[in-house]
């Protein structure tokens, strides 16, 4: 038996997964515990995410750990860029919204006539693309500001992950430096931008370094799932950060490729790349764990490969 047993919640763009890590002060063991697809749904003209199902399969997860002893903490990670607003009493106020929905066609021409494509990228050191948080707010202000209006908190999908777990409403690092609104040098969300866009900074929760607790399950989830009390741990809550602080690499100057629906090629910095080079190319900086940073280039990944599967499957 593992002398200490976690939980990794892992959500990717199309498909989900809980793992058991056990480290016995020598080694490390992983096995897979529950595996489950993850769907977007179509309502309307809007894309969602159907979260409510994504939370249902992590439960189904950590009621399958039950078979393997103490469990002492659960950590959650996701895709990036998407997010849901709760409420003053903590509820959603709208399922979150898939990154490729229509919503945000035209947005960042929008927003960069207002703040401008170099002072952005100079601020933010993220590649510019339109599915970014940024941009996604911006459709949300132009045609929804009601759910804006009654936002007491935006919470990354990570973060609102772990919040469902812990009631902790909280703004983890890695996936913050996603949205297009943090300060990449400073590590602070950048309220000026916010300011200058008509965003209200009062939703934006503190930024975190990952790897801190949070808190810990809920006692009304342990009352549900007949679990003892765990500690919820807000790791690295982008997929690719997490993925990078595994990689087995021993020396400093290193390539990775993370590969999913999307394909990340990159490497491993101390400090964020913000130059006219970087800025040409359109490469991008995201914070990772222990003070590191993430070069890269987003590029198309698994999906085409994944939807047309999808559609097959549709089609018998």
């Amino acid at each position: 038996m593992s002398e200490k047993q976690v939980l990794a919640v892992d959500y990717g763009a199309s498909g989900g997964r809980v793992m058991l890590g056990g480290f016995d002060g020598a080694s490390f063991t992983v096995s897979e515990l529950h595996r489950f697809p993850n769907d977007p749904v179509k309502l309307g003209d809007t894309m969602y995410w159907d979260v409510l199902r994504l939370y249902f399969e992590m439960k189904q997860g950590i009621v399958k750990s039950k078979a393997y002893g103490a469990i002492s903490g659960i950590g959650v990670d996701t895709w990036g860029v998407d997010f849901g607003l709760l409420d003053r009493e903590g509820r959603l106020l709208d399922n979150p919204v898939h990154y490729r929905d229509g919503r945000t066609a035209g947005m960042m021409e929008k927003t960069l006539k207002m703040v401008g494509r170099d002072p952005l990228y100079e601020l933010t050191g993220n590649q510019l693309m339109e599915i970014n948080t940024l941009f996604q707010l911006m459709a949300v202000k132009e045609r929804r500001p009601e759910l804006l209006e009654r936002a007491d908190a935006l919470l990354l999908m990570p973060d609102l992950f772990q919040y469902f777990l812990s009631g902790a409403k909280i703004s983890e690092k890695s996936i913050a430096s996603t949205t297009q609104m943090m300060d990449m040098r400073q590590g602070k969300w950048a309220f000026g931008l916010l300011e200058t866009l008509g965003l209200q900074a009062g939703m934006m929760r503190d930024i975190l370094p990952g790897a801190v607790r949070t808190g810990s399950l809920r006692p009304e989830i342990r009352k549900e799932l007949g679990v003892p009390a765990m500690e919820v741990i807000a790791v690295a809550g982008h997929d690719t950060q997490s993925a990078m602080a595994a990689i087995p690499a021993r020396e400093e100057d290193f390539l990775f490729i993370s590969c999913g629906t999307w394909g990340l090629f990159g490497t491993e910095l101390t400090e964020p790349v913000i130059s006219e080079m970087s800025k040409k190319f359109n490469i991008t900086n995201e914070a990772g764990l222990e003070g590191k940073y993430a070069f890269l280039k987003n590029i198309i990944g698994l999906w085409l490969i994944q939807e047309s599967r999808r559609q097959w499957i549709r089609e018998g």
